[in-house]
């Protein structure tokens, strides 16, 4: 499915599902924190340690970041580069493409290694792939989606000024 094709949500099982995985993540890799973040830069998730940041203007950084490196990728002749490593003095984060739609980042220090949460990264994406296509597939089959409480609200709202 291409980058940035039709729009999808995912229900709270999805979620939840989502979740565990990282959270699974996070205790076999000893990383701090992991974030999910569509390929338009939109947060889906966060779990762990709570960022220090803001987690909405990392999201957008991070959909740039991971498509300026396609860009790179492309020049030297590859299709695109699946994963990413940002490594920093006591900070490192690790990035990895999920269904070709989200990003994995995955936020770690000195209390793990590069070794382990590439290790253990690798189980967790090919995981999340199967959620997310499960979920875009989904999306795309034109099930109805569930009712919108507010849908007419907006015209209501007009309505009541006019």
């Amino acid at each position: 499915m291409p980058v940035g094709a039709a729009s999808w949500s995912f229900t709270e099982e999805d979620f939840n599902a989502i979740t565990a995985a990282l959270q699974r993540f996070l205790a076999d890799s000893s990383a701090r924190c992991a974030l999910l973040v569509d390929r338009t830069g939109q947060l889906v998730a966060t779990v762990g340690e709570q960022p220090k940041f803001d987690p909405t203007t990392f999201a957008t950084l991070t959909a740039a970041d991971f498509s300026a490196n396609d860009q790179l990728a492309k020049l030297i002749g590859e299709t695109d580069f699946n994963s990413l490593f940002h490594q920093g003095e006591k900070e490192s984060m690790y990035l990895a493409d999920v269904a070709r739609r989200v990003i994995l980042v995955v936020l770690f220090d000195s209390r793990t290694t590069l070794g382990l949460v590439r290790l253990k990264m690798k189980q967790t994406v090919e995981e999340l792939t199967r959620l997310f296509e499960a979920v875009f597939t989904r999306g795309a089959s034109g099930q109805p989606a569930a009712p919108n409480i507010l849908a007419g609200a907006d015209d209501e709202i007009d309505k009541l000024f006019q």
